[in-house]
Parts: C-alpha cells; structure tokens; sequence
C-alpha cells in the first residue's frame, strides 16, 4: 500500500515526486466518467444484492424444514464455481444470440435482440449473481440474532405480520442491511472480471482501467492513482455506513 502510494507521486518517465498524475486524473473526463459509471454500478449491484438476499435470509433465518439445508446449499453454491465461469455462464444467457433473445425471437415478442449485454444491466446482472451469497450470510448473521419471541409477542398483542416487518424485524436488523449494503458495494467496485467480461470493451470502470494502465500503456503512476481513488472511494463508503448505521440505531433507540 506504502509503496502504491509512493508510486502514485512520480514521474512516469523520470522518477521524480510530481502531482502530476493527480492532476491529469482530475482533468480527464474519460476517467471521471469511469469513477462515476463505478460508482452508479457498485451502488446498483449492492442494492440489488440486499433486497435479494434479505427475504431468503429471514426465510433461512426463521425456517426449521428439512428444506432449509438444502436452500442454503443452493444460496451459497455459485460460490462452488469461478467468478470468470459464473461470468461466461450469464454472457451465454444474455448476449445477443443468448438463450433470452433466442426465446422472445422464437415466441414472436421482439424482431430484433433486446441490450441484455456489453451495458450496465448486463454487469449489474452478473455481479449480483457473484456477490448475492455474501450479503444472504451477512443479514442471516444479523436476522439470526433477532429472538423470535418478539415476533410472536407483537402478533398476540395483534400486530399484523406486515406491522412486525416493518416496527420489529427491519428495525433490529439494520446492521445486516448496511453490511451487506457495504459489502456488495466493495465487492462491485473493486471487481474486474465481471465488468469486463459482460460489459464488453466499452464499459469502463476503475478496476478495468487500472488494468490498462499497468498491462498496456505500463503507466503506473496514473494507474497507482486510480487504486489510491479506489480505495479512498471504498474507505468513504464504510465510513458513512457506519455513520449511518449509528444514526439509525439512536433515531430507533436501539
């Protein structure tokens, strides 16, 4: 880290300490947009991620089925698989002459292919397949925690199960939910395959970025300033989760 950091400061060509790699990072819109579109991505696929995951981890948290093993098997298998063969797998289903755009063509519903790839659907898509385990074990931890005698208390006294959601179970799991928040948006920031894989030359975000940077132009002072970005981006992210979830805790009085 020390020595990115170092290497963020000098000359390409020379060696010597200058900002001038900041600055140009500053000045380029190109790059401003990539840290913009990693942005929108990595807060598109941590929201999808934790509105996915929360009802299969309640459902996970609260089921006592012989079902349960199985269906947490099936959440947490695409784990058992590489991220670039998860990939390739949604690359097939997606692209232009994938399985989707070959069934509305076949059935009449659409003339010409539907965008399902080399976009921003297509990578939030594929990323939120790839983390979608982590934020389920993130609120099952969290919903675990939760004693389910309040729930039961709530529906004696007459509350109904849309009100116990709501005043009991989303209150007291608020952890959960900016954990998995943060961790999908860590995890979609700093991701590389994936954005490069299913959105295609065009799609540029940081990680595929400094990839350029080190691999084919071999600048790596500008490539040391988009990680050192990255990461500060990341940092950020926790630090205003944390403050919100402290926040959160004081307005419930938890």
């Amino acid at each position: 880290m020390g020595m990115m950091i170092g290497i963020s400061f000098q000359s390409q060509t020379e060696g010597r300490p200058t900002l001038a790699s900041y600055s140009r990072f500053f000045s380029n819109d190109l790059v401003l947009a990539g840290l913009a579109r990693t942005v929108v991505m990595s807060g598109l696929v941590a929201l999808c991620v934790t509105v996915l995951a929360y009802p299969l981890a309640y459902y996970l948290a609260r089921a006592t089925s012989r079902w349960r093993t199985f269906i947490f098997a099936l959440a947490i298998a695409p784990e058992l698989a590489g991220v670039v063969l998860r990939t390739y797998g949604w690359l097939i289903i997606l692209e232009d002459r994938g399985f989707i755009n070959s069934a509305l063509i076949w059935t009449g519903l659409i003339t010409e292919p539907l965008p399902l790839s080399k976009n921003l659907f297509g990578v939030v898509v594929g990323l939120t397949h790839v983390i979608l385990p982590f934020g389920v074990l993130s609120l099952l931890t969290s919903l675990q925690g939760i004693n389910p005698n309040l729930e039961k208390s709530a529906q004696i006294l007459g509350a109904s199960r849309l009100a116990v959601i709501r005043h009991i179970i989303l209150p007291l799991s608020v952890p959960g939910i900016v954990s998995s928040f943060l961790i999908g948006f860590t995890m979609a920031a700093s991701a590389y395959a994936t954005p490069a894989l299913l959105g295609g030359a065009g799609f540029k975000v940081m990680a595929t970025m400094v990839y350029e940077q080190v691999l084919f132009y071999l600048d790596w002072p500008f490539a040391a300033v988009m990680a050192n970005v990255l990461l500060i981006l990341m940092l950020a992210a926790g630090f205003i989760g944390s403050r919100l979830e402290s926040r959160l805790h004081q307005k419930l009085h938890l």
